[in-house]
């Protein structure tokens, strides 16, 4: 088990864990690019969103209520949030273990759409 993710997942790394359950580990980041900065992951291992099956296709959705729902508990669902998952090398992610980046607590630069 070489996945930092996964070692967290499963207790081998330290981690400031804020939400757990059946599916999903959601931590803070290391090295936060916000002063809310979480990372949302399914505890299954996915490399990236390219590798998501028809099976797991419902995770993404599961993975988002629980955004949701850490933005109502660290107080910015009603300011405004970032949801970001970057897929690949070329889409900046670092990790090869599907995740989602909560971002929030403060202006966030560069608008997406």
């Amino acid at each position: 088990m070489s996945c930092v993710f996964c070692q967290i997942i499963s207790g081998k790394i330290p981690s400031d864990i804020v939400y757990q359950d059946e599916e999903i580990t959601a931590f803070r980041d290391i090295e936060p690019q916000a002063p809310v900065h979480i990372l949302i992951v399914p505890k299954k291992h996915i490399g990236a969103l390219g590798d998501i099956s028809h099976e797991d296709a419902t995770i993404i959705g599961e993975m988002t209520l629980v955004a949701n729902k850490l933005a109502e508990q660290e107080g910015i669902s009603q300011r405004g949030y970032r949801v970001v998952v970057n897929s690949g090398p070329e889409g900046g992610q670092a990790v090869s273990h599907l995740h989602m980046h909560l971002l929030g607590g403060r202006q966030l630069s560069g608008q997406l759409g």
